[in-house]
């Protein structure tokens, strides 16, 4: 493995374990960009750019699909308010409204509408099976 793909396998280990201390109430305000890059021991512009050439894309960009998929699973997995869920990702709940409805094209009740619905049709079909 070289330097990059460690940096970059750090930075999303990272990001997996500061969202999870969010959700668990261990941590309460979410990491800047410039944070992570030094608690990786790289500066702010190094971070960005060993994840750029290596993924394409900017660091921020992964956040923020680190962040829809820790609020997916939260939307499936509990029955946490979607307000809660919010607060504990840091965001306003409006704002995060916002925000999971421009990434998934819904708003994070009808996500979650969504999912238990499609979960229950499955869950009758596979009873009705032979």
């Amino acid at each position: 493995m070289n330097e990059n793909e460690e940096v970059v396998n750090s930075y999303f280990s990272l990001l997996d374990k500061h969202l999870d201390n969010l959700v668990n109430g261990t941590e309460g305000t979410m990491l800047e960009l410039n944070q992570i890059a030094a608690l990786l021991n790289l500066s702010h512009k190094k971070l960005i750019t060993i994840v750029r050439i290596s993924l394409g894309n900017h660091p921020c960009h992964f956040y923020d699909q680190k962040i829809l998929e820790k609020a997916k699973q939260l939307l499936i997995e509990s029955d946490w308010p979607v307000a809660k869920i919010a607060l504990r990702l840091t965001y306003d709940p409006s704002n995060f409204s916002k925000f999971f409805k421009k990434y998934t094209g819904e708003t994070p009740g009808a996500f979650r509408g969504k999912y238990r619905t499609d979960t229950k049709i499955n869950l009758k079909k596979a009873k009705s099976s032979p």
